[in-house]
């Protein structure tokens, strides 16, 4: 008979990368267990989500898992019908993704929830332990929120070192994001009508930026580098695609001031999932020049598309990376060190198989092992 998990977190109609995560996790674990999926009715409450929608809207959906619209962020009453849901399914393993520290109440209230003799069974997946731009009521709410939690998974060694205090003991397991490849991969896709439609010459090297946009990401630094490289490499052109959570203007303003306006391409929306391929294959190379980090979707699904990267070493980003041959490590955010982090790819692109390097990177992906890792707690479980 097949072990009992439930998981606990977001998936569509939400978007994002959690939502992402938590449905190639649910898919995984399918495979060798009964899963149940409680999701969101309510996430975010509108005035205090920064983008345009919550929900997805792409025309495609290439992993929308079933699941129980049942837990309100913000409504008590629906924590504790969460909490008697999972009572009566007596599950093996209740499974919590954690990543915002807004969910501390939350998730308080339905594991204190949870009956006793299922306390022990509380898995609380850490892909953030406290957030980017954190406030000093973050910490409050993130040990509020991982109160009840018997075990951890942590998905970067970094997440694993900020965690570890807080802990206090429980055990921390390891694994890492998946490698976001259910994109469509267009082989037939006019590479230069693409880049055409964006307003660049059909043989211009291209740059992305890709994701939503906050400062910790360190847009405004990839502005500045490309603008220090502009008259050097007259072909290079830089493409934006994401939707601003910042305020747009202070990039837009910057971008202006320092006369590159015509070589950089701002596409302020989310992206739709149909539409992912085109900017990341006409793209010569990812860059993510970000302040800080845990680890990085955008990463991931750059390594879907086999593209390389320019990464800042920070948080656990480089854990991720192999210099020199998955892509660049910079040492800091710094627009003279992107600077030399591109140029750097660029002189070793002819010497080194990126792509190749890339997709046998993706093989080793640690989370092809998330259900050995699964029953490995779930054994462990078994001997407390």
């Amino acid at each position: 008979m097949r072990q009992k998990l439930i998981l606990v977190g977001p998936t569509y109609p939400y978007r994002g990368g959690n939502a992402l995560f938590m449905s190639y996790l649910y898919n995984a674990l399918t495979t060798e267990f009964d899963v149940e999926f409680i999701n969101y009715s309510v996430l975010y409450p509108s005035l205090l989500f920064p983008g345009t929608t919550q929900y997805d809207e792409s025309e495609e959906h290439f992993d929308r898992v079933p699941s129980k619209r049942m837990l309100n962020s913000m409504n008590p009453i629906t924590w504790a019908k969460t909490a008697s849901y999972i009572n009566s399914k007596h599950p093996d393993l209740i499974v919590v993704d954690w990543w915002q520290p807004y969910f501390g109440p939350c998730l308080r209230g339905v594991t204190s929830l949870i009956k006793k003799e299922l306390k022990s069974k509380i898995l609380f997946i850490t892909e953030n332990v406290i957030s980017h731009e954190a406030r000093w009521i973050d910490g409050f709410l993130t040990r509020m929120g991982l109160k009840h939690a018997d075990r951890f998974l942590a998905l970067s060694k970094s997440v694993v070192d900020t965690l570890t205090p807080m802990a206090k003991g429980r055990k921390i397991y390891r694994s890492e994001l998946p490698v976001f490849g259910h994109y469509s991969k267009d082989e037939q896709l006019d590479i230069p009508a693409e880049k055409e439609k964006l307003g660049f010459e059909r043989d211009a090297t291209v740059l992305l930026f890709f994701g939503y946009v906050r400062k910790y990401k360190g847009l405004d630094i990839l502005i500045e580098a490309f603008a220090e490289m502009e008259e050097k490499y007259p072909d290079y052109r830089l493409l934006i695609a994401g939707e601003f959570y910042d305020n747009p203007q202070p990039y837009l303003q910057l971008i202006d001031k320092l006369g590159i306006t015509k070589k950089v391409k701002v596409v302020n929306k989310f992206i739709p999932n149909e539409q992912v391929a085109a900017y990341f294959t006409l793209s010569e190379v990812v860059v993510l020049p970000y302040r800080s980090a845990t680890q990085s979707g955008i990463l991931n699904i750059a390594c879907g598309y086999e593209k390389p990267v320019v990464i800042t070493n920070v948080g656990g980003l480089s854990e991720f990376v192999e210099d020199g041959k998955t892509g660049i490590f910079v040492p800091k955010a710094d627009k003279f060190e992107i600077v030399k982090g591109i140029e750097r790819y660029f002189s070793l692109k002819d010497q080194e198989d990126f792509a190749g390097n890339i997709a046998a990177r993706n093989e080793q992906n640690s989370f092809g092992g998330i259900v050995d890792t699964f029953k490995e707690i779930l054994a462990d479980g078994k001997k407390a």
